[in-house]
């Protein structure tokens, strides 16, 4: 992320990670891993809207890298979290064992890919900016209300959207909405149920969505700063989550009728807009990788590639034309897979073909939500509506504009809203193979209804595992505790008020 496409006046990416250096100066073991800074924010930062503007920056440059260089990148979870589970991925050569153990539905406690400090790392940054971003008001006159509700909706808004991720993910979690601010400061807290944090997420988006910021002036920070459109975004995913369907209609039309967004053209130039340049007219939020902080994809999926495409992303979910080699979704073939090789494509490739980025080109962004999003989850919520020919009608556009094969055509009745809702989870499928939403996908439709819908899920999570693991993968699956990931070994060690997950206990 270059700062100056993020902040104005020169900021530079280097000045954000000082920032965040400086709020994570002194090490804390205990719990969830945050950082107390002992009299520094509040002594000898947060004096004037400079100061605050920076610590705003900071929030966004803590989602591409851990300051201390110890950590996954948060995008590398999300893809880990999105997509081992479901069934797009496989193992390549070189995956490490936890990584394959989760691809197989054989997670312990221990697995290192069940990890949530690079989250709550980001969380507490937004709640010390949250906690003391107020004082300045006092301090500097030039600083105004309107500005620092845009800045507090930036950071409520990117704290909903990381607790909806735990909430994903981890089911019941603990629930921090002080800062840690000094050693004394430090709680070690039990869990907060999902349905809770969700209600917190709901109010605290809401709170946001009035004054956060319609336009940064420039694409770069639109795309990669929260924006009113993101907090839309992320309400209606949460909406269609808790089954809210008339809410998570209502929030996606906000972002449909706003005219910012559009659906990138499948034309020749389709790879290059949407992955190789980032920040299309498609976009609503994207982590900003560049030159000066690179994504983590190049080992995972070109170097020493940890993690393919299935064969079934090209046989099944887009089909090939074999009499037409000019027939192909505009989705499949050298956008999300390497056909040559069956490399995950879109971190990987340049221009929609076999050309490959250098090591020091993977900066692809990581699209955390975009028009095309927005679009299908108000499809999805349709279907539960007596709306299903609407929502069939919005799966035919998202379907042309990527000249999607006939053989994956559908035709679910349009007053049989599991058909429909299913119709579009694979359509979700094609869309966004490998953007880290597919097992978030096949969990939210499973769990409708008391889990009527549990069998997409298993069929889905069993289908790349051998044959000798699918009966116990099966069998694990059944046990709807094991659809969220345990709490991190060492965070039950440090705080005995966290209890494990049912599933993993022994």
């Amino acid at each position: 992320m270059k700062t100056r496409k993020i902040m104005s006046k020169g900021n530079t990416i280097k000045l954000a990670l000082l920032t965040i250096l400086m709020f994570v100066a002194t090490s804390c073991k205990k719990y969830l891993t945050l950082y107390p800074q002992d009299g520094v924010i509040r002594q000898e930062f947060w004096q004037n809207k400079e100061q605050v503007q920076s610590a705003v920056l900071g929030l966004y440059a803590s989602l591409l890298a851990d300051p201390a260089g110890k950590d996954r990148q948060l995008a590398e979870y999300m893809f880990l979290w999105g997509e081992l589970r479901g069934d797009n991925v496989i193992s390549g050569a070189n995956v490490a064992t936890d990584e394959l153990n989760m691809l197989q539905d054989n997670i312990l406690s221990t697995n290192t890919l069940a990890k949530w400090s690079a989250v709550y790392r980001t969380i507490n940054l937004c709640n010390i900016l949250i906690d003391y971003a107020p004082g300045v008001i006092a301090k500097d006159n030039t600083f105004t209300q309107a500005q620092l509700n845009s800045y507090l909706a930036e950071a409520l808004t990117l704290r909903s959207l990381l607790y909806f991720y735990l909430v994903r993910t981890f089911r019941d979690v603990p629930l921090k909405l002080k800062s840690t601010g000094s050693d004394t400061d430090v709680q070690q807290l039990s869990k907060t149920s999902q349905a809770d944090i969700l209600t917190q997420i709901i109010k605290d988006l809401n709170t946001a969505e009035p004054t956060a910021t319609i336009s940064y002036g420039n694409r770069a920070s639109d795309k990669g700063r929260i924006t009113k459109y993101t907090v839309d975004a992320v309400l209606a995913d949460v909406y269609l989550w808790m089954d809210n369907y008339q809410d998570c209609i209502d929030a996606c039309d906000k972002v449909i009728n706003s005219g910012q967004f559009a659906l990138v053209p499948g034309d020749s130039g389709f790879f290059g807009n949407l992955y190789y340049s980032g920040n299309s007219s498609e976009s609503i939020f994207e982590f900003q990788f560049d030159s000066q902080i690179l994504n983590s994809f190049y080992t995972a999926f070109l170097q020493k590639p940890r993690f393919l495409a299935s064969p079934n992303v090209m046989s099944s979910v887009f089909n090939i034309d074999f009499l037409d080699d000019n027939n192909y979704d505009r989705r499949g073939r050298f956008v999300s897979v390497n056909t040559n090789n069956s490399q995950i494509w879109k971190y990987s490739g340049v221009t929609g073909d076999a050309t490959a980025r250098s090591i020091d080109q993977f900066y692809a962004h990581w699209i955390v939500y975009r028009y095309a999003d927005v679009l299908l989850m108000k499809a999805e919520a349709m279907a539960y509506l007596n709306r299903g020919t609407e929502s069939l009608d919005i799966i035919n556009t998202i379907r042309t504009r990527a000249k999607a094969l006939p053989a994956t055509l559908e035709f679910p009745s349009p007053t049989d809203a599991d058909a429909v809702a299913l119709y579009v989870l694979d359509e979700r499928s094609r869309e966004f193979a490998f953007e880290g939403k597919r097992w978030y996908d096949l969990l939210r439709y499973a769990k409708r209804n008391n889990y009527r819908n549990l069998n997409e899920l298993i069929t889905a999570s069993i289908s790349n595992m051998p044959g000798n693991l699918q009966q116990s993968a099966t069998a694990k699956l059944k046990d709807l505790n094991s659809h969220y990931l345990p709490i991190p070994y060492n965070e039950i060690l440090n705080d005995p008020n966290l209890v494990q997950n049912p599933f993993y206990k022994n």
